[in-house]
């Protein structure tokens, strides 16, 4: 089977398990970043099978999903990659990528070790900032009960990753608690690009939401 055979395969498998899922971690988001991470991985010259198969598997199981638990990510997505006969190698570099991926506080240090790594990581935090971004916080704010904001609740900077994912805090203090914060933990030269733009709409939404708030606009 060739490289593209098994992408195609692949992409088809988190495409069923994830279609209409209703957290913002859909196969949709997948797509995007499986697109990004393709566009961001060409220009630095990464190993695109490497950097295509992490995009596409990164929350076929996402540990916010699965009570912290970040080893089901790895362990499905090997499943899946196994019955595509995947090289070790690149199942295992697939593997050590997904776990590492995710922001878990701005307190928690999430470095990537690989340029694949850094890559795909970049991708799914471009789609987590701008106007998808936004539609996405929420969603996966409603999606856990939160409510939309409440003045007196502040935000807090996380240093575990137990405190982050336990935090049931107003959807508007994610932004600053992990949105406004992306901008400058991007890998890449071509995300540290995207993500400027994404971040300005994120401080316009924020100033036109205050102003409303109030009753000023």
């Amino acid at each position: 089977m060739s490289t593209r055979q098994i992408i195609h395969q692949v992409a088809e498998e988190v495409r069923a398990r994830l279609e209409g899922e209703g957290s913002g971690h859909d196969w949709w988001h997948v797509r995007r970043v499986w697109q990004l991470a393709q566009r961001l991985g060409r220009e630095e010259k990464a190993d695109m099978f490497v950097v295509e198969l992490a995009a596409l598997l990164h929350d076929i199981a996402d540990w916010k999903l699965h009570g912290g638990d970040d080893s089901v990510g790895p362990r499905v997505a090997r499943e899946v990659m196994t019955t595509r006969k995947v090289p070790e190698d690149v199942m295992a570099q697939v593997c050590e990528i997904i776990p590492a991926m995710a922001f878990k506080g701005a307190g928690v240090k999430t470095d990537m070790l690989t340029l694949e790594g850094k890559v795909v990581q970049d991708a799914d935090r471009l789609d987590a900032i701008g106007a998808i971004g936004v539609a996405r916080t929420f969603a996966f704010g409603g999606f856990k009960g939160h409510i939309i904001y409440d003045p007196n609740v502040k935000p807090v900077a996380h240093s575990t990753k137990e405190s982050y994912a336990g935090s049931k805090g107003p959807v508007i203090n994610h932004f600053y608690e992990k949105l406004l914060l992306l901008k400058d933990r991007m890998n890449t030269r071509a995300a540290k690009r995207i993500a400027g733009a994404r971040h300005k709409f994120m401080e316009k939404y924020l100033q036109q939401f205050y102003q409303e708030w109030k009753g000023k606009a």
